[in-house]
């Protein structure tokens, strides 16, 4: 069949019945050049067919999450990709939340259909809602945990140390050591499961001086792993914990470098969301800032739970470093959210910047 050049308007009637559909379908070209949007699309972004197309997909969509790698593979292995819950942020009004499905074509110059559907919104904020109950009943648990430990385990370790002093022959205060140092260590692992809702000290920063501590820090222990920029510089100052937004941000970034086996990539990227909810609030701005790796991405079965305290995909991992940095962000007002697959995991914090609205 003849392919249209992308400067060419490709015929309306070529694709009559994606005009009946209620779902909106975008087609675009091997360049992601958009060349038809049915009507469907046009009421879901709000914006009319004369004035996207020949523009690039990303006037429409801007980059959410993982929909760029997606389009890559796609047109690579001529496969389906269905990716949820999409963010598309919108200039003038709120981001809309979709699932997207990417299928194969071949006709008339496209090479990707896209079938956005809408997520109710209500349906996304009980979502969260209960996520974020679930969530908060799991750190009680681990709390109220770590307090009963705490007791014995103080036993423990004094009763080690007078042990230690009426035993004249060194190799078995070697024991004695051994159970003290590993009564510290779980003390430690105690005491930052009970002080991860310290006393903030809120002040103004800019963010970018919070990322550049991260990034020395993760290149002074992982000196092989290329960290890259990708910063809005215009992004207002935020009224925030330094400490605690370092922590939190060096928690997943040093999970990257760890996932990475120290060698491979790492981006930070800040980017301004407007008109955004969080925690039933609502933002004219927020900050949204990216966390992402060219790593193995996290395994199946601990994907929806890589928050939960104790839950850690690599073997020696306390399990404490996602779940310390999503507690320090809710304690901001913030959502933090992950995308992960083979070859691209992305950390995703969302922070407010203004006063509710």
């Amino acid at each position: 069949m003849a392919r249209s050049s992308s400067s060419q308007p490709i015929a309306a009637e070529s694709f009559n019945g994606l005009d009946l559909l209620s779902s909106a379908v975008v087609m675009i070209d091997e360049r992601r050049v958009i060349r038809y949007i049915n009507p469907g699309a046009e009421n879901l972004f709000a914006i009319s067919q004369r004035k996207l197309l020949g523009a690039p997909l990303a006037r429409l969509l801007g980059e959410p999450a993982g929909l760029g790698t997606a389009l890559d593979n796609v047109l690579r292995t001529n496969w389906s990709y269905t990716g949820q819950d999409l963010t598309i942020a919108r200039p003038a009004s709120e981001a809309i939340h979709v699932d997207c499905t990417v299928s194969p074509v071949d006709i008339a110059g496209v090479k990707l259909l896209l079938e956005f559907r809408p997520i109710d919104a209500q349906l996304r904020v009980a979502r969260e809602e209960q996520l974020l109950q679930q969530q908060q009943a799991n750190r009680e648990l681990i709390r109220n945990l770590a307090h009963e430990i705490k007791n014995p385990l103080g036993g423990i370790r004094g009763s080690a140390q007078l042990l230690e002093r009426e035993l004249a022959d060194p190799q078995l205060r070697e024991y004695t050591e051994v159970i003290i140092a590993e009564a510290d260590r779980l003390q430690d692992l105690m005491n930052r499961l009970l002080t991860s809702h310290s006393m903030m000290r809120p002040a103004q920063l800019n963010i970018h001086d919070v990322l550049e501590r991260v990034r020395r820090l993760i290149l002074a222990e992982f000196p092989d792993v290329v960290i890259r920029r990708d910063y809005d510089t215009s992004l207002p100052e935020l009224t925030a914990d330094r400490e605690q937004l370092i922590q939190a941000i060096l928690n997943i970034a040093r999970n990257a470098a760890q996932a990475l086996g120290g060698k491979g990539e790492i981006r930070l990227r800040t980017r301004v969301a407007r008109q955004v909810t969080l925690a039933k609030r609502r933002y004219k701005l927020a900050l949204e800032l990216q966390v992402i790796d060219n790593g193995p991405g996290i395994p199946d079965e601990i994907r929806d739970k890589i928050f939960y305290p104790l839950v850690s995909g690599r073997d020696g991992g306390s399990g404490l470093g996602l779940s310390l940095a999503q507690s320090f962000v809710e304690q901001h007002q913030g959502m933090i959210d992950v995308d992960s697959r083979p070859g691209r995991t992305c950390f995703c914090i969302l922070l407010p910047i203004t006063d509710r609205t």
